[in-house]
């Protein structure tokens, strides 16, 4: 990709996804992902109904009748893109590749951050952390974490959550809204993944391509694992194989949704044909 066609690429996913956030999603973002502190706001005469532990004692003795303080939620919140950026997330065959569903997925998701007054960062991942970018506020800070999604080539190596979750402990200290993006074809991160939960509240977002879930039939074929390189030979006309397959499949994913919910965690299917902004909506409606 030219620098000209990646600039290019970056303004159509800049504009598509500020498109995409309308006034209605917002307010979804908004509801889901509340602040996490609270600042003091004004002290007023106690009310029937107000919380005794808010009494401001000093003012109370003072005037000789109780007085409570009023306390304001921080709203400002911190997101953080996280994104498998193996091999495997470079693979596509309707609409588009999967790393392009994932830019769009990230833009929307961290231009509706900016535009609710929090900041956002990014992580790309595979086997190591292949960039980070701190967060911050502003457009342009964004549209430079597209062009870093965009620009990052995908790497042959197998993904690494654990190492992962333990970069995101040791760098972003605040609560944070965490996005894992990836298709999860990753061995066992759960007890990482039951740590950080701890710390963070975390959506798993998986990203698939439809032929994933269901072998064509189109006869023997060669297929090469785009993250260890290995080679085979497959005879998908064999009605067997074809069964296993989705059998396993089926099974994987499912395993992976109980992992990211068993821990308490929000967990989505998003495929690289479909409409993810009704997928993200529909997730904020229920996150309240």
């Amino acid at each position: 990709m030219t620098a000209e066609e990646l600039l290019k690429k970056v303004r159509l996913i800049e504009f598509k996804s500020k498109r995409k956030i309308n006034s209605l999603f917002l307010g979804e973002y908004h509801s889901s992902f509340k602040g996490v502190g609270m600042t003091f706001s004004e002290v007023r005469q106690y009310q029937y109904g107000d919380d005794v532990r808010k009494i401001d004692w000093n003012k109370t003795a003072r005037f000789n009748e109780p007085f409570v303080k009023i306390f304001e939620e921080e709203r400002e919140m911190i997101s953080m893109i996280l994104i498998d950026i193996s091999a495997s997330m470079n693979f596509g065959t309707r609409k588009q590749f999967k790393n392009d569903t994932v830019a769009e997925i990230s833009a929307t998701l961290a231009f509706s951050a900016i535009k609710n007054n929090d900041k956002v960062g990014l992580i790309l991942y595979s086997d190591k952390i292949e960039s980070f970018i701190p967060p911050k506020k502003g457009n342009s800070h964004v549209v430079r974490m597209i062009k870093e999604i965009l620009e990052t080539e995908p790497k042959p190596a197998q993904t690494n959550l654990n190492l992962v979750f333990d970069f995101l402990l040791k760098t972003i200290k605040r609560k944070s809204n965490i996005f894992l993006i990836s298709d999860f074809d990753i061995p066992n991160f759960e007890r990482s993944l039951s740590i950080v939960t701890k710390k963070h509240d975390i959506t798993g977002i998986r990203v698939y391509d439809d032929i994933e879930k269901i072998f064509p039939n189109i006869g023997l074929v060669k297929f090469k694992d785009l993250e260890t390189g290995k080679i085979q030979w497959i005879n998908t006309s064999s009605s067997k194989i074809r069964e296993e397959y989705s059998k396993y499949y089926a099974m994987l994913v499912t395993r992976v949704e109980n992992t990211f919910t068993k821990n308490g965690a929000g967990f989505l299917n998003i495929p690289t044909q479909g409409d993810y902004i009704k997928v993200l909506f529909n997730y904020f409606k229920g996150h309240h």
